[in-house]
């Protein structure tokens, strides 16, 4: 059986560490440069440094990316309460590099701290517990998509915050499962997203401005659930969207053809192809949701 993708492109780099043409601390090709040589998905890419990180060949940098040499396990020079020389910013960081390359699953207390070199109840002084810190981390992230000027008219401004919230489940996508809609975390950079809409939807009836607001940020998040599950399953088996379909297709025209199902003969006749682009659906997705909007008001 050959290689999956992904173990392909760890074990070239694994060659490059060992031939040294990656030395210690160097950072290795980011996951973008990745899909581009090597010509696969994101996900493919992640896996193949998460294959590496699991060998302790390469580590998360906060602030600079994947690097070689296993995480810095050194005790910090401890202050003169003999507290560590540490800092909220720094563990948040850390955080984030974790679950940006390797997911929210792999996200402990204990392995940040590993990673720092200090013990995992310093942390807490710095964060409180994990659910803490994961907030502090969606408010990090949040930072980098400001809103900018809110459009005057209503269809752009509400249009303009769904886009900045999907660009921020595109660069990470562990965004869209920390963030919870019917116990909405109290995270600061997001209260202007959401007053944003509040004011575009001015002249709604209040519970439907509310339900609306909550609608827009559900079907963003919701197709950015697909993009991180879809990465998931790549990861696991090395194949894309597209390829699983080509390699169900026999199957799915024989379950039609013996359910009678009119509907799917005709939509697939005539060797009908759909581009399954997450980037596409999203933006018409979007356009329905405008359309049905501007039909109530």
């Amino acid at each position: 059986m050959s290689e999956a993708p992904y173990q392909v492109i760890a074990g070239e780099l694994r060659r490059r560490i060992e031939a040294g043409e990656l030395l210690p601390g160097d950072r290795v090709p980011s996951t973008r440069a990745l899909t581009r040589d090597f010509g696969v998905a994101m996900a493919t890419a992640t896996k193949a440094l998460q294959v590496l990180q699991a060998e302790r060949l390469v580590h998360a940098s906060p602030g600079v990316g994947t690097v070689v040499g296993t995480p810095p396990r050194a005790r910090r020079t401890a202050a003169a309460d003999g507290t560590p020389d540490l800092n909220r910013d720094e563990v948040v960081r850390m955080g984030v590099a974790i679950a940006d390359t390797e997911g929210l699953a792999a996200l402990s207390m204990r392995r940040i701290a590993a990673e720092l070199g200090v013990s995992t109840m310093a942390l807490y002084r710095y964060v409180g517990g994990k659910d803490a810190l994961v907030v502090q981390m969606v408010n990090e992230v949040i930072g980098e998509f400001p809103l900018g000027e809110i459009p005057a008219y209503w269809r752009d401004a509400v249009a303009m915050v769904a886009r900045v919230h999907w660009a921020a489940y595109r660069r990470h996508l562990w965004l869209a499962s920390a963030i919870s809609l019917s116990r909405p975390q109290l995270v600061p950079r997001l209260l202007p997203h959401t007053n944003a809409v509040l004011g575009a939807l001015h002249g709604f009836e209040k519970h439907a401005a509310m339900s609306t607001m909550i609608s827009l940020f559900a079907y963003v998040r919701g197709i950015a659930l697909v993009m991180e599950s879809e990465a998931q399953a790549e990861q696991d088996t090395g194949e894309t969207a597209d390829e699983w379909v080509t390699r169900q297709s026999d199957q799915l025209a024989a379950m039609i053809a013996a359910g009678n199902l009119g509907a799917f003969q005709e939509l697939l006749a005539d060797g009908f192809d759909y581009e399954y682009d997450l980037d596409q659906l999203f933006e018409f997705g979007l356009g329905v949701f405008l359309d049905g909007l501007e039909a109530r008001r």
